[in-house]
């Protein structure tokens, strides 16, 4: 077995990067599902890449700080194949999660993926070292994967479960910890032997056409974390779009107009009474009404306060729900939730403590 250490640097630009591509992939999504599809799916193309890219390009930059006392290559198609499979992976996640109702099934099973993806990631890229040879069991793997998946569902379940600033930087935080926490779990798990097989599927690569290559990916990756960080820390849409001069009371008129929501880049109205719920989306909102969820211009608080002469009631911190709709209630020790038939994208809502008594009240209970 060879003795082996980290360069301290090399370590703390490994966690510098793996922030930077989680921050930028979170935040590029944010506000996508307004988007028609071709759009979003570009976003989201987009976003998988700088992610996948990210997993990659923190792994190698690790690597790079990777210290043994032999000279060792690695394999250009194995390490090509290594950045692809996390890009997929994570694509895959994405289109879970902007495609698919956002439930909390659909949140884990993104997470998932996206653990799994920085594990097939990490191993590829370690099976693409030539003369040194990596050594590990299969519980390694199994304790390296299972710190990955919960770091990541983690991640997923922060930064979607409500899409706001804060939600967005805890999310990158989560997610660039699952990386990080990921690969050194692993690489510490790991011993390495000097081997006598240089020949691989492609070319090698030594350390430094890599930290070329690795150079150039970071360096992609800091260009659009700049990009995206100065609409973080600029004006947000909902304070730069045009809105109506505030009037000291909902007017009739406004409230008779419906409540709108977008389709195929046209703005519709409807009828308050078919809502069933309505869910905070960072700066807007979504209907749910039957089997359609929808993107409503109105913030959560906005729409709070047109609807309450139609009977909503805040349920949650992010959630407005119609009584008429509740099919059924469920109390739980200091909570309670509420069922709705009929609406598939969003077949329950949490009611929180504070909520419970005037949620009650309003279902007669």
């Amino acid at each position: 077995m060879l003795d082996y250490s980290h360069n301290p640097w090399l370590v703390a630009a490994s966690l510098a990067v793996a922030l930077m591509a989680g921050f930028t992939g979170l935040y590029l999504t944010h506000g996508a599902s307004k988007l028609d599809d071709q759009k979003r799916k570009f976003v989201v193309a987009l976003a998988a890449v700088i992610l996948g890219g990210g997993i990659w390009s923190m792994h190698f930059v690790a690597m790079l700080g990777l210290q043994l006392p032999i000279l060792f290559y690695y394999d250009a198609l194995i390490t090509l194949i290594s950045a692809l499979v996390a890009i997929l992976m994570v694509g895959l996640a994405l289109l879970l999660l902007h495609f698919r109702p956002r439930t909390m099934q659909t949140m884990v099973t993104a997470g998932v993926i996206v653990g799994l993806g920085i594990v097939v990631m990490h191993y590829v890229g370690m099976a693409g070292m030539e003369l040194c040879r990596p050594v590990y069991t299969f519980w390694d793997i199994a304790i390296s994967t299972v710190a990955s998946v919960v770091l990541s569902v983690l991640a997923i379940w922060v930064a979607y479960d409500n899409r706001t600033q804060r939600n967005i930087l805890l999310g990158t935080v989560c997610f660039g910890l699952a990386v990080f926490t990921m690969h050194f779990v692993a690489t510490g798990l790991t011993d390495f032997v000097a081997s006598d097989n240089a020949g691989g599927a492609g070319p090698a690569l030594n350390n430094q056409v890599l930290a070329m290559g690795v150079t150039v990916s970071v360096f992609l990756i800091c260009g659009a974390f700049l990009l995206t960080g100065i609409t973080f820390i600029g004006p947000q849409p909902a304070d730069v779009t045009p809105m109506p001069d505030p009037a000291p009371e909902p007017q009739p008129t406004a409230l008779r107009a419906g409540v709108p929501f977008e389709r195929e880049g046209q703005t519709f109205f409807t009828d308050a009474g078919s809502v069933a719920a309505i869910r905070a989306e960072g700066h807007y909102t979504v209907l749910y009404m039957g089997g359609e969820k929808l993107f409503c211009p109105w913030s959560i608080t906005e729409a709070e306060t047109r609807l309450k002469p139609d009977g909503f009631l805040r349920a949650h911190r992010s959630y407005l729900v119609n009584p008429k709709h509740v099919s059924s209630f469920e109390r739980h020790k200091d909570n309670g939730t509420c069922y709705f038939d009929g609406v598939d994208a969003l077949p329950k809502v949490p009611v929180s403590r504070s909520r419970l008594t005037a949620i009650r009240d309003a279902l007669g209970l």
